[in-house]
């Protein structure tokens, strides 16, 4: 099997958790509310289907630029509202630390949206 379709399938899977667990967890209502964000609950509900319905395109394939694109932004706007305070007030250790795995998966994201498919991978 394909490097490409094995790093969608790892994608897949922790977006697809990530938006289960902001569905069924009620302390992601308590967090969102925290981040100052207009509408937080709105927001969490938005946010927990996107990463569901991109994570399920992904794995299957379908759309897979335009569902990586828009999980790029979330992972963005995840890093921007939680991860720079962490680096303005804790410093340069403690946000690399904090934003190890958003990292990793935006560089995945990348490689994943700029895979032609049918083009060789290794």
């Amino acid at each position: 099997m394909q490097t490409m379709n094995w790093i969608g399938y790892a994608i897949g899977y922790v977006f697809f958790i990530s938006g289960v667990c902001k569905l069924v967890n009620s302390d992601f209502q308590t967090v969102f509310a925290n981040l100052g964000l207009p509408f937080p609950e709105k927001f969490l509900f938005l946010v927990a289907i996107t990463e569901l319905a991109c994570s399920v395109l992904i794995i299957g394939r379908i759309y897979v630029r335009q569902a990586a694109t828009a999980l790029m932004i979330i992972i963005i706007g995840a890093i921007y509202v939680t991860k720079i305070p962490v680096l303005m007030n804790q410093g340069v250790l403690s946000f690399a630390f904090e934003a190890r795995l958003d990292i990793v998966m935006l560089i995945l994201l990348l490689l994943l949206w700029q895979h032609k498919p049918g083009q060789p991978s290794s």
